[in-house]
């Protein structure tokens, strides 16, 4: 059985109240570098701005980094605030919008500044956009985890 071909780029995202952190990757699925940070106004200025990004690159598909949340919290969460916005981010773009698994994106990516001997920057959030997707790719590619199924559309 023949794997099908990689769908193209993949945008990043690392979800923030007042930052959204974007990355890309390469067409292939093989790269994710850090791309750029977007100042959040609305929600109409930014599902627009993300828009224009998706298709400035000719993304294939976006992925949003989900917060991990401890299985005993029954209140609001960050992981919840995410699945809200990312199900209206899907209403907004004509690509699929997946989910993944977040955990420790802002801490490696200060890590890899770290490594490479790089100052840190006033924000990482692009940084954590590109460990969010790399970590995504590398599932699908080296661990042969399938596609997650996209993200629902909201409604409202």
């Amino acid at each position: 059985m023949t794997t099908p071909p990689f769908p193209g780029r993949l945008l990043g995202i690392d979800y923030g109240l007042k930052i959204v952190g974007l990355a890309l990757s390469d067409p292939t699925g093989s790269l994710a570098r850090p791309l750029q940070v977007l100042r959040r106004t609305s929600k109409q200025a930014d599902f627009a701005a993300i828009n224009a990004i998706i298709q400035q690159h000719g993304a294939a598909a976006v992925v949003v980094g989900l917060p991990e949340s401890p299985p005993d919290i029954t209140v609001y969460t960050a992981a919840d605030r995410v699945r809200l916005w990312a199900s209206r981010l899907a209403a907004a773009v004509d690509v699929a919008v997946y989910l993944w698994n977040e955990r420790h994106s802002t801490q490696e990516a200060e890590e890899l500044l770290a490594e490479a001997g790089r100052a840190r920057p006033e924000r990482v959030d692009a940084i954590a956009a590109a460990v969010i997707l790399q970590s995504f790719l590398n599932a699908l590619r080296d661990e042969g985890f399938p596609w997650p199924d996209p993200v629902v559309p909201a409604r409202d």
